[in-house]
């Protein structure tokens, strides 16, 4: 079954939410090249949340280094962090 990883993310400032998501945008792909799907929503000016759906949990957790690798680059923006991870009972798509 499918899990997903939803991290939400809130900024010190609109400069470092912008860095982050063109970032992560640009790079996230190749970094993670184990997803099956990733998603990347600006909520406001400060606040990003992403979501990352694997195959399974330990598929995910190969994805574990290049996330830490990634929060710890970038942990100078962040104000706070908030993770949840649960199996995807739903990916519908058009």
């Amino acid at each position: 079954m499918s899990v997903a990883r939803i991290t939400k993310i809130k900024f010190k400032s609109k400069e470092g939410c912008d860095d982050v998501s063109d970032s992560y945008t640009e790079n996230a792909p190749s970094e993670f090249p184990e997803a099956e799907q990733l998603l990347q929503l600006k909520i406001d000016d400060t606040t990003m949340m992403a979501v990352s759906i694997y195959k399974d949990e330990e598929a995910m957790e190969r994805a574990n280094a290049a996330r830490n690798n990634r929060m710890d680059t970038k942990k100078d923006h962040f104000e706070s962090v908030e993770t949840s991870i649960g199996f995807v009972k739903l990916n519908h798509s058009n």
